[in-house]
């Protein structure tokens, strides 16, 4: 067997594997679409129906009936988007100024960022919601959107890729006389898209998806997000698994149509900036 059939088989198997993998990464989505799609008295029977005989989309209609449901939509696309935003300027900034400024303690500063990536957020919950009590943001945009700009993977991403970026570009920027704003606006920013791109995508689907902090800092109806106005809808109608998944699905649609839109976007975002 020559080295060209081992490597057809290799690759073969490779392909089987990532298929199965990729199709019971597929089963959860599949199964929340079909349930949604389902008559309500069908979603519990036993065995369940792999393909829904009786196809309805009655659940979508109920779901859409519910009056603070665009709202929640709406303040789910304006945080996503101030958002991502904010950190895409500042970690962009941040991201510069480490990269290819010195000064004191630098390193020990970027040292701190990619230390506090290992905590979990619900760790800083408590702080966090104390914080933003005392600045009276409870229930606001500003509770809302604040916490989730200061971004350390945001920073650590642009800083890898920046780093990347040969000084000799804003050298020359420089005796051409640009300033240091002109420099970051007219040379660093344009040519640092690829990683402006992947970091503006997880941070929209992050904080699209987000849903333990909005359901903590908000109070009222009228200023959840989708993903917590959906928990909302769970304690209305229990045990109603076809509106609910009818619900999921609705919320489920933009990052379906932003993947595949950005797809390419996604597999950059695994090699960004480790090339120098």
């Amino acid at each position: 067997m020559d080295w060209k059939t081992k490597l057809l088989i290799r690759r073969i198997i490779s392909l089987v594997i990532l298929s199965i993998f990729g199709l019971l990464a597929f089963i959860p989505l599949y199964w929340m679409v079909i349930t949604a799609i389902k008559p309500a008295t069908l979603t519990l029977q036993f065995p369940p129906e792999l393909f829904p005989r009786n196809p309805t989309l009655q659940n979508f209609k109920d779901v859409f009936q519910r009056p603070m449901l665009f709202r929640w939509t709406f303040n789910s696309l304006f945080v996503a988007g101030a958002v991502t935003t904010l950190q895409l300027l500042l970690c962009s900034m941040a991201g510069y100024s480490l990269a290819k400024k010195k000064f004191p303690l630098g390193k020990l500063l970027f040292s701190i960022y990619i230390a506090s990536m290992m905590i979990p957020r619900q760790v800083t919950l408590v702080p966090l919601y104390i914080l933003v009590s005392k600045f009276s943001m409870i229930d606001t945009y500003w509770g809302l959107i604040l916490p989730g700009v200061a971004a350390p993977f945001g920073v650590f991403l642009m800083r890898q890729f920046m780093v990347s970026i040969p000084s000799e570009i804003i050298e020359a920027s420089r005796i051409d006389g640009a300033s240091e704003w002109g420099t970051y606006f007219r040379i660093i920013l344009p040519i640092s898209k690829p990683a402006l791109a992947v970091l503006g995508i997880f941070t929209f689907v992050g904080e699209w998806n987000n849903f333990l902090w909005p359901l903590i800092v908000t109070n009222t109806s009228k200023m959840k997000t989708l993903q917590a106005g959906l928990a909302l809808l769970q304690e209305e109608v229990p045990m109603q698994h076809a509106f609910l998944m009818a619900g999921a699905t609705y919320a489920a649609i933009p990052m379906i149509i932003i993947f595949f839109a950005f797809s390419r976007y996604f597999l950059k975002g695994v090699t960004v900036g480790a090339i120098k």
